[in-house]
């Protein structure tokens, strides 16, 4: 059977793709586990400085139509075991050691939904069908749901959305601050990687503060005083990398900025 997860990598970009467009790009076991070996090769490559961003995206006409059930026995069905390689897959997407993008077309349900939210940066194409069908699978919102959406949405419509498994359309879900931007579609693929490929030209290191600096205020719930303090923590370790003598020498000089991405030389 051909392979269900490539991972390319060009220019500082690593570009994971899920291809199986015949099912809407639906994973079962075996194409997660494919997507965290795909993954982990990136972060590797993250780790040694060639890759400075990362794009996931989907072939075909939808970005992750969720777990693909056509084959689970009902009364036999290894959830467990399904979860336990998904949780820590949208962990390790959320921890990958670069900027992350999304380009979500067409369905971005289920699975296809957590791996949505686990990037950092996410494009929708207007016509992207987002939510949880789960009820019509007698199952329950998963990847992290119930908390992105409360979040965002509070409680009422999420369980508006739960109960009646109405999808959201990709314009109605960034205005409602779900994701980062709706796109023509025919333009999202173009769109995403030139934003991902800007990324990978740039301070990776300042970017990958900003990413630790939101975590911890999200997780610990801190306010704008605690969060400064953390911002000037941050600021005082990047004036001692590369990047940062290159922005303030460029600006002094009047030309574009030329940056590594490298850490504390």
């Amino acid at each position: 059977m051909p392979e269900t997860v490539h991972l390319t990598v060009a220019d500082g970009l690593a570009e994971l793709v899920l291809d199986a467009p015949a099912k809407l790009n639906a994973l079962d076991a075996d194409d997660l586990q494919l997507l965290r070996v795909r993954l982990a090769d990136a972060a590797t490559r993250a780790a040694s400085g060639e890759v400075r961003a990362l794009l996931l995206r989907g072939e075909g006409r939808g970005f992750c139509a969720g777990r693909d059930v056509a084959g689970t026995d009902p009364d036999h069905d290894d959830a467990a075991g399904y979860l336990d390689i998904l949780g820590p897959l949208l962990t390790e997407l959320a921890d990958f050691p670069a900027p992350t993008f999304a380009a979500v077309q067409g369905a971005c349900l289920g699975v296809g939904l957590g791996l949505a939210v686990a990037c950092d940066v996410v494009y929708l194409a207007e016509k992207a069908k987002i939510g949880s069908p789960f009820a019509n699978l007698g199952a329950t919102l998963d990847s992290g749901g119930h908390a992105f959406f409360l979040a965002r949405l509070g409680r009422h419509r999420t369980l508006d959305l739960i109960y009646s498994g109405e999808l959201i359309r990709g314009t109605e879900a960034v205005a409602a601050g779900l994701f980062s931007r709706a796109v023509a579609d025919e333009d999202l693929q173009v769109t995403t990687r030139a934003a991902a490929l800007a990324a990978a030209s740039g301070p990776t290191q300042a970017f990958l503060e900003s990413k630790r600096l939101l975590d911890r205020i999200e997780n610990a719930n801190l306010g704008p005083r605690e969060a400064l303090t953390l911002e000037s923590a941050a600021q005082v370790r990047l004036s001692h990398t590369p990047d940062y003598a290159e922005g303030f020498r460029s600006f002094q000089e009047k030309r574009r900025p030329v940056f590594t991405g490298k850490a504390v030389s």
